[in-house]
């Protein structure tokens, strides 16, 4: 079994015993896998550790890891904390917004199915987060997230007759918008405002710079946690995953 170097964002981690983790990690060469960080809490009388003191979520490190693909759990031999987010860690909005980021890489992607341009956004737009461009930064990651792995819905142009032009409806089970003439025969559909729907293509074809969207238009909660709540129930219908993090991004999920 190799010992491997990675770059790597704790997305989900588990307090296994009073000194060792369970950490979910998405590691930009070697993409979300999980490993155990045995006595990732404990230091010696020098005060020295392999682990740093542990990994705490969000935290960007270099990681060292015996890393088998066929294994589930891995093991964590060493870690060493490149970016501990603190801005975004005394802004509450925004941390809601990093844990939901976080929350869904793990859920949307495959273990040890590495996904570089995906790792370089993530942690771009756990920086964004803490800034006031919160709101169309997570949007747009959220987005390029969606595309990137396949579940990206239909936004325009109805999924049911394939009709051009604007629909009226969102079907999860359908995988995208509804006209009026189909809404009837689509038992699961939830209304929708065609100006959203708009806006959301309007940011996935914006220019890119180092795969990150540029001139993002400034986007307020009244814009963005309707579509967050939309992109929610089509991820959970598609998944079968109960999302944890949307009821503190949008008030009023479930």
């Amino acid at each position: 079994m190799a010992i491997v170097g990675d770059r790597c964002i704790c997305v989900r981690k588990t307090e296994y015993s009073e000194t060792s983790q369970i950490l979910t990690l998405f590691g930009r060469e070697h993409g979300v896998f999980r490993a155990i960080a045995k006595g990732a809490h404990r230091r010696t009388k020098a005060g020295a550790s392999k682990f740093d003191g542990g990994a705490d979520l969000l935290d960007v490190g270099d990681a060292m890891t015996m890393l088998d693909v066929a294994r589930d759990l891995n093991t964590l031999t060493e870690w060493k904390l490149s970016d501990g987010h603190l801005a975004l860690r005394s802004n509450l909005r925004g941390m809601y917004l990093g844990l939901y980021a976080a929350e869904l890489v793990w859920s949307l992607l495959e273990e040890h199915d590495p996904h570089v341009e995906l790792f370089d956004r993530l942690e771009a737009v756990l920086s964004d987060v803490a800034t006031a461009r919160a709101e169309e930064a997570f949007l747009a990651f959220e987005l390029d997230l969606l595309r990137e792995t396949g579940h990206l819905p239909r936004l325009s142009g109805c999924v049911s007759c394939d009709r051009d032009g604007e629909g009226e409806y969102f079907s999860p089970a359908r995988g995208g918008v509804i006209c009026r003439n189909c809404e009837g025969a689509t038992p699961d559909r939830l209304s929708v405002d065609a100006r959203l729907m708009r806006l959301a293509q309007q940011i996935l074809s914006l220019p890119r710079s180092n795969g990150s969207p540029q001139r993002l238009p400034r986007l307020s909660r009244h814009q963005t946690d309707p579509l967050n709540r939309l992109l929610e129930t089509h991820i959970e219908f598609n998944t079968g995953k109960r999302l944890r993090m949307p009821r503190y991004v949008m008030p009023g999920s479930l």
